[in-house]
């Protein structure tokens, strides 16, 4: 059997608790702390256990019992499996073991002529291996091409491992115990944020904040410190390849749960517990709970939102029968029940209905937020709010200069009162003449009427708008 351990290896590793920092960008900084017992001078010790897809030129050594270096470092991924086995043991001798039509076994021994592909299919008699590519030369002549059956090889070829295996050549100034700090990158780790907004009634709703972290690293980590960094960390690209209230709420995530804080750029939440992540494994842990957080529903007709520029020619951009978007909005403050910094990630909006039961609004995505900034989310389009938009009259003031008059009808088809923010925009030189409601000008392209609907109301909002350029 292969050993990958040279003659005077260094044996009896352990591992102390480990620490991993997950970032949003798929990658994860590790940290252990192992301890090997050495003899004096130069030698080879086998570092086991860690991540199949570790950045071999991230890895990090730190003696911290002193007297040890490293001379050279190889990483070893060659696992065992059975096509790889086969795959080294082309031009060998081997058995293959099948069922013939008439229900008799047969063993055939010859060379493996071609390296094949397991595939699993059913035939008589139960289950059955079929090698797609192999071709075996029989000791009595015979080829045979893509057999079904087993396979016996006799030993597992030189140079496989069952584990990745870090191989270090080091010099040591002493024997004995020697602790050391391994740190190193690794792909195949993400993590990211997912919400919950319940809304309790109109003005009041409850958060419930989780982390969702996915291991295809290739190791375990048992009982780890588990930190996540919520920011953009820039990195290169490599090269493509195949209910509770405020203060609780606060307490909660501080004792159970993560503990935030602020790392230079970014914010590092810090689970308060340890947290055993397996290797192809999905985990979800609790990131905040806040109930009493006070929202608000906007209704927003936004008609030219994303035509870009406007020029006369492009005839009756954002005009007909019109949907206002629905928009949730809250503040992330402390006397809001929240004051948190915000990951990325999905929030789906759900209310109950008069039965009791639970029914999703929409969901929409929130980059990183920080405490004390606003949150808007696009929840989906009103149904009993109608607008109309039209271009009611178009005239040519020169070579550089138009005159347009626009109409924007309300309809609340609602038995409750609802209020719409109208948002026209308008680039160039601008001005407004005639209007028939009051407007502010948000920015120098857009201007808000703000126009409040009683039940069943209708309202016409009309202007007239100059442009030069």
């Amino acid at each position: 059997m292969y050993i990958s351990l040279a003659v005077g290896l260094a044996l009896s590793q352990g591992s102390a608790q480990p620490q991993i920092t997950i970032y949003n960008q798929g990658f994860a900084l590790v940290k252990e702390v192992r301890t090997f017992q050495l003899r004096n001078g130069r030698q080879s010790i086998s570092v086991e256990d860690v991540a199949q897809q570790i950045e071999t030129n991230s890895v990090g050594i730190r003696s911290l019992s002193g007297g040890i270096e490293v001379l050279e470092q190889n990483y070893q991924y060659d696992l065992i499996n059975p096509t790889a086995i086969l795959n080294k043991a082309v031009g060998q001798q081997i058995k293959f073991h099948r069922v013939l039509p008439n229900g008799v076994k047969e063993t055939v021994t010859g060379t493996l002529v071609s390296s094949p592909t397991a595939v699993v299919g059913n035939q008589q008699g139960g289950g059955s291996m079929t090698w797609n590519g192999m071709v075996i030369q029989t000791t009595d002549g015979r080829i045979l091409l893509n057999p079904s059956g087993e396979i016996e090889v006799s030993s597992i070829p030189s140079g496989m491992i069952s584990k990745p295996t870090l191989l270090w050549d080091l010099m040591a100034e002493r024997a004995g115990a020697t602790t050391v700090e391994l740190s190193y990158l690794t792909r195949g780790m993400t993590w990211n944020a997912d919400y919950v907004l319940l809304l309790e009634d109109e003005s009041l709703a409850g958060l419930k904040g989780w982390v969702t972290l996915t291991n295809n690293s290739g190791a375990t980590f048992e009982n780890a410190t588990l930190k996540l960094l919520a920011g953009d960390v820039n990195r290169p690209r490599p090269p493509a390849t195949a209910g509770m209230r405020g203060g609780a709420a606060e307490a909660r995530r501080q004792d159970l749960g993560f503990q935030e804080e602020a790392l230079f750029e970014y914010h590092l939440y810090t689970l308060q517990r340890p947290a055993t992540v397996r290797n192809n494994e999905i985990k979800q842990l609790s990131l905040l709970e806040a109930s009493g957080l006070k929202y608000t529903k906007k209704l927003i007709l936004d008609s030219l939102r994303n035509y870009g520029i406007y020029y006369p020619n492009e005839g009756e951009i954002g005009t007909g029968v019109l949907k206002p978007q629905v928009r949730v909005e809250f503040e992330n403050t402390k006397a809001n029940q929240m004051g948190m910094a915000l990951p990325a990630g999905n929030v789906k909006v759900y209310q109950r209905d008069k039965s009791g039961s639970v029914q999703m609004l929409g969901e929409d995505r929130i980059q990183h937020t920080p405490r004390d900034e606003k949150v808007s989310l696009v929840v989906g389009q009103s149904f009993d709010v109608v607008a109309e938009r039209k271009r009611l009259n178009f005239r040519q003031l020169g070579t550089r200069a138009f005159e347009q008059t626009f109409q924007i009808e309300l309809r609340n088809r609602k038995e409750v009162p609802e209020t719409v923010f109208v948002l026209e925009r308008h680039y160039g030189d601008w001005s407004v003449g005639q209007t028939s409601l009051p407007f502010e000008k948000l920015d120098a392209n857009t201007m808000q009427y703000v126009v409040n609907l009683k039940a069943g109301e209708v309202i016409k909002v009309t202007y007239t708008v100059t442009t030069r350029w």
